[in-house]
């Protein structure tokens, strides 16, 4: 992700229901800004976090997925997060994604 993919990734963070899944609420649009800030540094840190899916046919950012560190009983452990609009759920996109994020864990990662 990009700065540039803020305003689409507002359609995810900003949804109430979308984020009912992973947070206890929506964002606002600060919070969102600050968790794109948050993302766009852990790239740097750890070369790898969470990427905007696209579709082919429209070149539209339809969710964000990838690997994040997460804290797990006192230590950092690796983990496959996403979410998409919700137009996009019972598609298979996240089932892809996420099957792409593992093979580059292992293969590229070195995970």
């Amino acid at each position: 992700m990009v700065q540039s993919d803020y305003d689409a990734l507002c359609g995810i963070l900003c949804d109430e229901e979308v984020m009912r899944a992973a947070y206890e609420s929506a964002f606002n649009l600060e919070e969102a800004q600050n968790w794109l800030n948050r993302h766009l540094k852990r790239y740097e840190e750890y070369g790898f976090g969470l990427w905007a899916p696209v579709l082919k046919e429209t070149n539209e950012m339809i969710g964000q997925c990838g690997l994040t560190m997460q804290g797990w009983r006192e230590k950092e452990i690796l983990e496959i997060g996403f979410l998409f609009q919700k137009a996009y759920w019972h598609k298979g996109y996240a089932t892809e994604a996420a099957f792409a994020c593992k093979e580059y864990a292992f293969d590229s990662a070195g995970c």
